[in-house]
C-alpha cells in the first residue's frame, strides 16, 4: 500500500490545480445546505486500483463525506458492478468527482492491463515487471496498480540499483576500459546489498558481463532464437531478463523463452484509463425537499 501522506500530497496538488478558487459552478448553483448520494458503478469489467487514492479526493475537500468502499485493490469486476458508495454534502462531492475518478480510472486500467499480461505467461515462471516509463510524480501510485494486477515492480528510481545501458557501456569503452574491468571496479565501490543489472543488445556481449559477476542481463530486443540463445549462454549464472517492444501479443512466446523477468513499459506509459463512472442521486435532505408539498 502506498503511503497515505504521499497519498494526501499528490490528492491535494491534483484538487488545487483543479479548482485553485473553488468550484465555481457548484458555489454559485448548489444551496451549502444541499446533499448528495453517489456510487462508482463500473462502465467496463476490470482490476479495482486507487481505493485509498478515491477515498481520499473526497475526504480532504470535505470530512464530512463518507466514502464506503465495495471493492478491495487488486479486486476484478464485471461491468454494472458497484464499486463504492458516497454521501455527504453535495458541494464538496461535486468539487471532488473528477479528481476521485481521473486517480482511480487510471490506477485499475494499469491494474486491468497488467492482469492481462500476467495470466498469459501463466505456468511459465516468468515475472511480468513494470519500467520507469510512468507518469511523473505519479510513480508510486502506477507502481501500487501494477502490484495490484499481479505483477511486480523494477526498481523504483536510479538511486535503488545499478543498470547498466547501452549508453553507459559507450562510455565506458570511450574511456579505454573492457566491459568487465570497468564492472569489476564498479562493483568495488558499490555496497554488497547492491544489485547489479546489465544491458546487452548481441550475444556476443554476454560472457564479458558474466565474467563479472552481475546479477540479472538484460536482453534487449532481442529475437525469439536469440532470447533461447541467450537463456542457454547464461546458464543460469545471472537472472535474464527480456525487454522491448513487449506487448499482449508477443509476451507469450517470450515467457516460453526460459527468460526469468519480462519487463514492459507499456504497463504504464500507453495504457487506457478504465471506464469508470460517478451515478449521481439526490440525497436524503434533497428528496424531502423535491417531495415536500
Amino acid at each position: 500500500m502506498t503511503d497515505l501522506r504521499h497519498i494526501d500530497a499528490l490528492v491535494t496538488a491534483a484538487l488545487d490545480e483543479d479548482a485553485p478558487w473553488g468550484d465555481l459552478t457548484s458555489e454559485a448553483l448548489i444551496p451549502v445546505d444541499a446533499t448528495l448520494e453517489a456510487r462508482l458503478v463500473a462502465r467496463e469489467p476490470g482490476v479495482f486500483s486507487g481505493s485509498e487514492v478515491f477515498a481520499a479526493a473526497f475526504r480532504l475537500v470535505d470530512p464530512r463525506i463518507r466514502v464506503q468502499l465495495l471493492a478491495s485493490d487488486g479486486e476484478r469486476f464485471e461491468s454494472g458492478d458497484v464499486l463504492a458508495e458516497i454521501a455527504g454534502p453535495a458541494r464538496g462531492i461535486l468539487r471532488a468527482e473528477r479528481i476521485g475518478l481521473n486517480f482511480v480510472q487510471r490506477m485499475s486500467g494499469i491494474a486491468t492491463q497488467t492482469a492481462r499480461f500476467v495470466a498469459t505467461v501463466a505456468g511459465t515462471g516468468a515475472r511480468i515487471v513494470d519500467t520507469r516509463k510512468t507518469t511523473p510524480g505519479l510513480r508510486l501510485l502506477e507502481r501500487q496498480a501494477v502490484r495490484d494486477g499481479g505483477g511486480r515492480n523494477h526498481r523504483s528510481t536510479l538511486s535503488d540499483a545499478v543498470m547498466v545501458k547501452d549508453n553507459h557501456l559507450a562510455a565506458v569503452a570511450g574511456a579505454g576500459l573492457s566491459v568487465t574491468e570497468a564492472l569489476v571496479q564498479m562493483r568495488a565501490r558499490l555496497p554488497h546489498t547492491a544489485h547489479v543489472e546489465v544491458e546487452v543488445d548481441r550475444l556476443d556481449q554476454i560472457p564479458a558481463v558474466l565474467a563479472a559477476g552481475v546479477d540479472t542481463v538484460m536482453l534487449d530486443n532481442f529475437t525469439l532464437d536469440g532470447l533461447r540463445q541467450g537463456v542457454a549462454l547464461i546458464g543460469g549464472a545471472a537472472l535474464v531478463e527480456a525487454s522491448g517492444g513487449v506487448d499482449l501479443a508477443s509476451v507469450a512466446g517470450i515467457a516460453a523463452t526460459g527468460v526469468d523477468v519480462i519487463s514492459v513499459g507499456a504497463l504504464t506509459h500507453s495504457v487506457r484509463s478504465l471506464d469508470l463512472g460517478l451515478d449521481v442521486a439526490p440525497g436524503d435532505a434533497a428528496r424531502e425537499r423535491a417531495t415536500a408539498p
